[in-house]
């Protein structure tokens, strides 16, 4: 990475803060292992990081995969030569094209393929998708930090780069908060600016939905029964997502959020949906007074045992586009929102 002036930046400087002597806080890149982020500003600094990451892990036999969009896919490939066609690719575990669940189930597979390679670890160089709106950034915020304890001690080396010269300062500013490692100047060095997911993910201001300053076009308060319940909002997604398949997918999600209400929750149940020509947002809401867990639907309560139920909320991360936890004094709120395009 190049520095300026001659100086480190200020993110760096953060990041080394506390190290005593000049190397203390530096890493090999044989003693790290999990999670690291660098930030490039042009395609020499791209190729700078990338490109002795991806050959050190198919010179030790790593399953090395790239997961950045198409144009930055071919740009490595080429840079390798040869050797570029041993990469794997798979954009979606980086949020291209896929959501938080789905990334997670695709790291998981590559990890059991990884047990066939020669050091049975996998080796990712990601560029994680932010989107351009801040639901969009907030959902890959979050993606980012509860990896951290998703695949603790997994076989994943993972570095992520950000690039600051398509991505907002909130978002290249995110990376310091979300990953234990940096890497600059070839030195992997220990991040103390990293935060732990659970109250990093938990300090995210939730973005509100503009649509939700107006009147819903549906309203429950009070639901008497589940079954019932189910049933207006079946009615209530119907008259505002004209795609079969999408609407049941919604109805789905929400029908599972619905129950885990009735049966979790605190009565009384109600419902919220809002929506537009391009856009749907549904709140369930209890009186229940418990913590709202974040990381939770990331992958299913129980692991592969799906008959042992636990799904309601990563369903709903699979089928809509954006899910929140919303505590307040007088309850949890679920709320859902996804857009029709």
């Amino acid at each position: 990475m190049s520095v300026l002036g001659g100086h480190p930046p200020r993110w760096l400087q953060r990041a080394r803060a506390g190290s005593a002597g000049a190397g203390a806080g530096a890493l090999t890149a044989e003693r790290t292992h999990g999670h690291t982020a660098a930030v490039v500003g042009s395609s020499a600094e791209l190729l700078d990081v990338a490109l002795p990451w991806l050959a050190t892990g198919l010179a030790d036999g790593d399953l090395t995969v790239l997961a950045c969009d198409p144009e930055t896919t071919d740009q490595l490939r080429d840079a390798l030569g040869a050797d570029g066609a041993d990469l794997v690719s798979d954009p979606g575990i980086a949020l291209h094209g896929t959501r938080p669940p789905d990334a997670v189930g695709a790291l998981r597979l590559l990890v059991e393929r990884a047990g066939e390679c020669t050091t049975g670890r996998v080796r990712v160089l990601g560029m994680p998708s932010f989107g351009s709106a801040a639901r969009d950034r907030h959902e890959t915020q979050r993606f980012e930090a509860v990896l951290n304890l998703l695949f603790a001690g997994a076989p994943v080396d993972r570095l992520c780069v950000y690039d600051r010269r398509v991505l907002s300062p909130d978002a290249v500013a995110s990376a310091t908060a979300t990953h234990p490692h940096l890497l600059a100047g070839g030195n992997v060095f220990t991040n103390r600016g990293y935060r732990r997911p659970e109250t990093y993910v938990r300090s995210l201001p939730i973005p509100r939905e503009p649509m939700e300053e107006r009147p819903p076009a549906f309203a429950v308060d009070g639901a008497r029964s589940l079954p019932h319940f189910r049933h207006q909002l079946r009615a209530a997604l119907a008259a505002h997502v004209p795609d079969r398949e999408r609407c049941q997918d919604l109805h789905l999600a929400v029908s599972e959020i619905a129950a885990n209400a009735f049966r979790h929750g605190v009565p009384p149940v109600s419902a919220r949906v809002w929506a537009s020509a391009d856009r749907v947002v549904c709140t369930i809401t209890d009186r229940g007074t418990g913590a709202a867990d974040e990381l939770a639907g990331f992958q299913p309560a129980h692991g592969t045992d799906l008959s042992r139920g636990g799904m309601g909320l990563w369903l709903a991360r699979k089928l809509w586009d954006h899910v929140d936890l919303v505590a307040a004094p007088t309850g949890l709120t679920v709320r859902l929102s996804t857009s029709l395009r």
